[in-house]
Order: C-alpha cells, then structure tokens, then sequence
C-alpha cells in the first residue's frame, strides 16, 4: 500500500487530517500539497484533504475519523 495525502499549505482541515491519521497508526505516507500544480488542483481543490491509496488506486475524501480510516485502510 502506498498512502499520498493531498493537502494545502495552511489548511485547517489538512491539520486535522494529519491527527486523525496518528490517531489511526495509518502507515507512512507522502503528503502532496497540490497549490502550485494546476492538475493536481483542479482534481482535487474542493476536495482537500484526500487520501489515496495508488496501488489500490481509492481515495477517502475529508471528513473521516480514526475508525473510517481504519476500516478503509482495511479494504473496507
């Protein structure tokens, strides 16, 4: 599994995102931010914060907690 968390620079969400995650023990991951590249923004702006897997290829859009991503990161 490969975990890439798309984010912002100064998102309050993206913050959040990131403590949910510790909470959940989810495995390392990369963070993207996505405000200097037009692609990645127009996939994702409104979006912010996602989680994605790429080899599976899902994605868990915000808002989730430490169960959701739990039970996601599980397949579910």
């Amino acid at each position: 599994m490969r975990l890439v968390l798309f984010q912002r620079d100064d998102c309050h969400l993206c913050d959040l995102a990131l403590e949910v995650l510790a909470q959940a023990r989810a495995p390392d991951f990369s963070s993207v931010f996505i405000d200097d590249d037009n692609g990645l923004e127009a996939l994702y702006g409104e979006r912010v914060p996602v989680l994605r897997d790429d080899d599976g290829k899902r994605e868990l859009d915000w808002p989730f907690d430490a169960a959701r991503v739990t039970s996601w990161l599980a397949g579910g």
